[in-house]
């Protein structure tokens, strides 16, 4: 092991730190790839009381501690310190002063934290804890101290318009809702569930971060009956909007259904799926000449394709309700005609929720940032092969759709004043 303590003066300066707190010994270990610095404070150095405030407390006793720091070159580094404890003579208490470098209970550094939240916003937790030779356990509980403290100093006072929808946990039927900010694109809450009850949990946690239920003007949701319900009961002064994607999400459902019950006598549909599922303007050369061999073979499958392509015409072209009123009803009248039982089935469905279709007309309201936002969490979730708990899954949804501008800034971003230097 080569140690030199000359070398210390220059890690204080490189460190940031003011007396009382300087680097007063650095240790070598070549063999094991690592550094670690001893740190201590002047002889005399007073402190203040971390209970009560009083100033000018002498130091009790020490406790050693240490924490991971950034590495120095391609080692591990290490602080060290015997980190001093004051007897308070104002309050009469025990307690430990605390380190600019770290917070308290954490054995990082506040640098390596803030490095920890960068690389998480862009690798699955485990491979930052491989690339930190440390336990995935340390990771989470650092990510979700600082998404904690950034969500708790986040203002929701200006949100009127949210857009809510679900995304799968893991395999089966275990859903995460997630409530979107539509003006600002962000995700605004998360919780656990998708029944009526997560409605209240965001009115909730809307006021705890200055917002008002009272203010929410506008939802775009799905046509789930859960989420109908809780909006419904918990915020019924807001004009629901059943969003373009979401009806016709619902109405390529039956056409895909009509077409799997159709292959069974027609193998020409085998391998289709897609081609019914995409609009023309999206269909491939290939797709064209195969659109228009099946068309002329008098398909329930074709018939169902008109009618879901017209119904969204029928969004793209009408410029408000009144406009598209008549056109929905007349769409409606051929659907029920169809002698499809599933298109029947779905017609009567969305004039059940009539109005809130109409609604999106005027509004404008559409949860496609929602689905890109979800997209995300998605992708997140399938890079990392899934996460352990929905609590980790919630953490990584803020992460990455939250939009959170109080975490810690990447340890390697260059300060606004030192790039006028530059």
């Amino acid at each position: 092991m080569h140690r030199s303590v000359s070398s210390s003066s220059l890690f204080s300066v490189a460190l940031g730190w003011q007396a009382p707190w300087e680097v007063i010994d650095v240790a070598f270990d070549p063999a094991a790839g690592r550094l670690d610095l001893q740190v201590g404070v002047s002889r005399g150095a007073r402190f203040t009381c971390p209970h009560c405030g009083a100033e000018e407390q002498g130091v009790h006793d020490t406790l050693k501690r240490e924490w991971r720091h950034l590495n120095c070159f391609q080692y591990q580094a290490y602080l060290q310190a015997k980190v001093p404890r004051v007897r308070c003579s104002a309050c009469g208490k025990t307690s430990q002063v605390a380190v600019p470098w770290a917070r308290a209970g954490s054995g990082f550094t506040l640098l390596v934290e803030a490095l920890l939240v960068t690389l998480c916003q862009a690798m699955p937790v485990r491979q930052v804890a491989q690339l930190l030779a440390v336990s995935d356990m340390r990771v989470w509980r650092t990510l979700d101290h600082y998404v904690d403290q950034a969500r708790a100093q986040e203002d929701f006072s200006g949100v009127s318009c949210i857009g809510l929808d679900e995304t799968a946990a893991r395999r089966g039927h275990d859903y995460i809702s997630l409530f979107h900010d539509l003006d600002a694109g962000r995700l605004l809450f998360a919780c656990e569930g998708r029944k009526a009850e997560v409605v209240a949990a965001f009115a909730d946690d809307l006021e705890a971060h200055g917002g008002c239920a009272e203010n929410i003007q506008a939802v775009c949701i799905d046509m789930s009956s859960s989420y109908r319900a809780g909006v419904d009961t918990h915020l019924p002064w807001a004009e629901v909007t059943f969003d373009e994607f979401h009806v016709i999400q619902l109405v390529n459902k039956v056409v895909d259904a009509v077409r799997r019950q159709e292959v069974k006598t027609n193998p020409g549909l085998k391998r289709r799926r897609y081609l019914w599922l995409q609009d023309k303007h999206a269909w491939t050369a290939r797709q064209l000449i195969q659109f228009d061999d099946l068309k002329r073979q008098n398909l329930k499958t074709h018939r169902a394709f008109r009618i879901k392509a017209t119904l969204r015409e029928i969004f793209r072209t009408a410029p408000d309700r009144h406009s598209a009123e008549p056109l929905l009803e007349r769409w409606y009248s051929w659907a029920r005609r169809a002698r499809i039982e599933p298109i029947k089935q779905v017609a009567q469905s969305l004039k059940n929720h009539w109005d809130g279709i109409l609604n999106a007309f005027d509004s404008k309201l559409t949860n496609g940032r929602v689905e890109a936002a979800n997209g995300q969490i998605q992708a997140a979730k399938a890079k990392a092969r899934g996460y352990g708990t929905t609590r980790h899954l919630i953490t990584i949804a803020y992460l990455v759709a939250g939009k959170l501008t109080h975490l810690p800034a990447s340890p390697f971003k260059i300060p606004v004043a030192a790039k006028t230097l530059l």
